[in-house]
């Protein structure tokens, strides 16, 4: 094992600040990696307040993690020292259920194991995450990141980025698709660039007229202000996918009637209870209301890998990690556009 610094919380109200933390030796198929940049997720903040229940402290937050490979384990096949890598959510699955066997390790039946706040076989307890020098992880859990991009830019795309890429392309976005993307956050701006990249017709469905002149930037042909009423039964019944980012529960009913007959809403941002809807809204045109969680590792790559190819890259704001605790109160009241990234190399200062 070797001590490495961290950044970390003791309790569920405690704020963010130095410690050390273990990290294993690599095993025949593990890859170590020095740590360059680490994205800041709203995922991070919940779980550091223990929102959802379950956080395990010490805790070190951190699954959009970038940076290079500085040793491989004996069996390692995929990557070399030196090359340029990422690890997201996850870093272990079972391996053998039928979610893993079909490359949806995200969905793991047997549970899969999170990049911080996971059952760590390895030395007992739970894992730690990117706000940290170094990570080693199984080699297929590592990514390989397209070096044409411009590195301290990538690290969202391995959880904003997957988890808008994922539900747009199970459900078939294509060319010539009127798509609605539902909220302009983290999230939203990335599944706004994706949908554009993808041919569709991108709406920015949002509350705010501000946000949505920045979205026809970010690649949206329209904006529907979804408070305006007329706006909304102008565009009733006529959208081939919806992507719901709203990350908080919220009334579905106004958007549930955008949709046209036997087309989806897919719900990436509240993990929470949400209001009541009227279940004769998707009875009477046979509509869906669907969820999707981030993707797995051969989606992940083959959405880097799409990135790669037509130079897609997240808005972020660059911090150093002594500004995480300002950094955290400024994604609650939606003080970024879109994403924070840590330069790992603060941690050193």
């Amino acid at each position: 094992m070797s001590e490495v610094k961290a950044y970390g919380a003791h309790a569920s109200d405690a704020a963010l600040e130095p410690l050390k933390i273990q990290r294993r030796e690599n095993t025949p198929s593990d890859v170590t990696i020095e740590i360059l940049y680490c994205g800041v997720c709203h995922s991070d903040i919940h779980s550091v307040r223990n929102d959802w229940g379950g956080s395990k402290y010490p805790i070190v937050p951190g699954h959009e993690i970038i940076g290079r490979v500085t040793s491989i384990g004996s069996d390692v096949t995929k990557f070399k020292e030196g090359d340029l890598v990422g690890v997201g959510c996850m870093v272990d699955s079972c391996q053998h259920c039928a979610a893993c066997d079909e490359g949806l390790e995200q969905y793991c039946e047997n549970g899969m194991v999170g990049t911080y706040n996971g059952k760590d076989k390895h030395l007992g307890g739970h894992t730690f995450g990117g706000y940290s020098q170094k990570v080693v992880v199984d080699e297929k859990f590592v990514l390989r990141v397209p070096e044409n991009l411009e590195t301290k830019y990538v690290a969202p795309l391995l959880c904003a980025g997957i988890t808008t890429w994922s539900p747009l392309r199970h459900w078939n976005v294509k060319k010539g698709d009127k798509v609605g993307i539902i909220g302009l956050g983290g999230l939203g701006h990335m599944g706004v660039k994706f949908a554009h990249a993808l041919g569709a017709h991108v709406v920015m469905i949002t509350t705010s007229p501000e946000k949505g002149e920045d979205a026809k930037k970010l690649g949206a042909d329209e904006v529907l202000i979804s408070k305006d009423a007329a706006q909304m039964k102008a565009h009733a019944n006529s959208f081939d996918f919806l992507l719901n980012t709203i990350p908080v529960g919220h009334d579905m009913n106004p958007y549930i009637d955008l949709l046209k007959r036997d087309t989806t809403m897919v719900l990436v941002g509240a993990i929470e209870p949400l209001d009541p809807f009227h279940g004769g809204k998707l009875i009477l045109k046979r509509k869906n209301v669907a969820g999707s969680v981030i993707g797995g590792i051969k989606e992940t790559q083959e959405m880097l890998d799409f990135c790669g190819a037509h130079n897609i890259l997240p808005d972020v704001e660059m911090i150093d990690i002594q500004e995480i605790n300002k950094a955290y109160e400024r994604v609650i009241s939606s003080d970024v556009k879109y994403r924070f990234v840590i330069d790992m190399e603060s941690l050193n200062n």
